[in-house]
């Protein structure tokens, strides 16, 4: 599909507002579940987000001088009408040239469909990771910094079917995002020689799960794997796992990495497996270490790929000179990938000066960013464990 080849004629036809000129102040959206299952992680996915936003504000290269003002709205991450009203905010009360998010699957395909995509308005999810998303009709709006699940269900697949595990039970938050990514994780897993002895949904916001987890430990898998999320469901599993000695190993999908679920029962999650997107290299340690500086966490799953979709955006305004919208998606693609000097954390203000003379640039930054033709990446995960109280890295893969 090739929905990224508009003519700018056409992106300036759906653009409805958003044109800016040097010194102005430049506002963009940064819609994330600040409520809802996964509200732990998201200050540090907004903060990175905005670090990328200072720092190109900071530099006084963007636009002659303009700086980007962050307007945050609460996605949920579950409640697709909440995030569709916050977006609809968002782009006609508060006139933002760009969304940074949203975060969950089934909220970033609503938005995208009903607000973002009808208003002619970019944007840069670092999170949404179902497959569905590669082929909506966005009209060459919508870009994401995380990769799709169908490689993250291969790639925990392969982890577990290596660790031994050849029998596993499946249970999953019942969206979007947990159906894709069981579905891309059971293929893989079958297809390895496993065993998949029960594939079970779960709702979001109970009070208890025991009835679920009885369910599950009854099929007879050795290991659960737990494809939901940390502040939720996901975790109301684990917890009744460990309750009544049902399960003591886990397989975890991206949504279920966090410091919290650590604190909660790390010491009770022996053997645990985890994926999240990223790698290991120079430039993620020193975005990591620039959070860090910056009193950010840093080293969430979802961290790296919010710093990155900010600059993308800032970026793609310096390259056309304009924080006009079609303007912002007509150079998306351009200031992603080859040709032009490549550009890592820190570097936006080497980028925004080289942009500003008429050269080009290659984005990589901290996650190595690189759009294929439908605006995604194609990814690297990363195999993590539970060791010294917290999430740490196996492998990459």
């Amino acid at each position: 599909m090739k929905k990224h080849l508009l003519t700018v004629a056409l992106a300036a036809a759906l653009a409805t507002s958003g044109l800016a000129t040097a010194g102005d102040n430049i506002k963009v959206g940064v819609i994330l579940g600040y409520t809802g299952p996964i509200e732990s992680l998201t200050p540090d996915m907004a903060a990175s987000a905005e670090l990328a936003f200072k720092e190109a504000s900071d530099s006084g290269m963007l636009l002659g001088g303009s700086t980007i003002e962050s307007i945050r709205a609460d996605s949920t991450c579950i409640d697709a009408s909440a995030a569709t009203a916050a977006a609809e905010r968002l782009i006609t009360a508060d006139k933002v040239v760009a969304i940074m998010g949203a975060d969950c699957s089934g909220v970033t395909t609503a938005i995208a469909n009903s607000v973002a995509v009808p208003n002619g308005v970019v944007m840069v999810s670092p999170s949404a990771t179902t497959p569905a998303l590669s082929t909506i009709e966005d009209k060459g709006l919508f870009f994401r910094t995380a990769p799709s699940d169908a490689r993250q269900g291969q790639v925990l697949a392969d982890a577990v079917f290596e660790a031994g595990t050849t029998n596993i039970a499946v249970t999953y938050t019942n969206n979007d995002y947990g159906k894709g990514l069981s579905d891309s994780f059971v293929g893989a897993f079958k297809a390895l020689g496993g065993k998949v002895s029960i594939v079970a949904a779960h709702e979001d916001g109970k009070a208890d799960y025991s009835a679920e987890v009885a369910a599950l430990a009854a099929s007879g898998g050795e290991r659960l794997a737990v494809l939901g999320y940390l502040d939720q469901g996901g975790k109301g599993i684990i917890q009744a796992s460990i309750d009544t000695g049902a399960f003591e190993t886990f397989a975890l999908g991206d949504g279920m990495i966090g410091q919290s679920l650590v604190d909660a029962f790390g010491a009770d999650m022996v053997d645990t497996i985890g994926t999240s997107p990223g790698g290991e290299s120079d430039a993620m340690d020193n975005f990591v270490k620039m959070a860090k500086a910056n009193k950010i966490g840093g080293e969430g799953p979802y961290d790296g790929t919010s710093y990155d979709a900010g600059a993308l955006i800032v970026l793609a305004m310096q390259a056309g000179g304009s924080a006009d919208r079609a303007s912002i998606q007509a150079n998306m693609m351009s200031v992603a990938n080859a040709p032009g000097t490549k550009i890592y954390p820190g570097e936006l203000k080497k980028a925004l000066e080289i942009l500003a003379g008429g050269g080009q640039v290659d984005y990589v930054g901290a996650t190595n960013i690189e759009f294929n033709d439908v605006g995604e990446v194609n990814g690297v995960y990363r195999q993590l464990e539970i060791k010294d109280n917290k999430f740490s890295l196996v492998k990459v893969r």
